[in-house]
């Protein structure tokens, strides 16, 4: 189960929104170990694409780095899709390369740049196998 807080929930959220009709991306990074997603961090996708995200290398590398400065660990790597329900594409599977995230995804389909409602669902990502969880959203932690 994803437990994550109402404020986390909205501004993954409110990123989908504003980088419609682009999927939008990015991580909420934890102290390792804890499996507690507390740091937001917005990325930019480098595809610019309605159907594909991808990281940008550069700012991939810096964020690791400063991660590991900060003893923290991606909890949870989130994407949106725009056009599709909020489930891991094949390409989405085969770049899961954190087996210990949350893999977040958003649907902006139904609702295009509007309010909502937004699909927000979570997986959990092992070996190409999907696994959908429960998510909790909490005032705090």
């Amino acid at each position: 189960m994803l437990t994550i807080t109402q404020a986390l929930h909205d501004q993954i959220v409110a990123h989908a929104r504003a980088d419609h009709p682009d999927e939008a991306c990015g991580v909420i990074a934890g102290p390792a170990g804890s499996g507690r997603p507390e740091r937001f961090i917005p990325m930019l996708n480098a595809a610019r694409s309605p159907t594909f995200y991808e990281f940008d290398s550069t700012d991939l590398l810096k964020l690791y780095r400063e991660m590991d400065d900060r003893d923290e660990e991606p909890v949870a790597i989130y994407h949106s899709h725009t056009a599709t329900e909020a489930y891991p594409s094949r390409t989405d599977i085969s770049y899961a390369n954190e087996p210990g995230a949350h893999y977040v995804l958003v649907s902006t389909a139904e609702c295009g740049n509007d309010e909502g409602p937004f699909q927000f669902r979570s997986f959990r990502i092992v070996d190409g196998e999907v696994t959908e969880e429960e998510v909790k959203v909490v005032e705090a932690y």
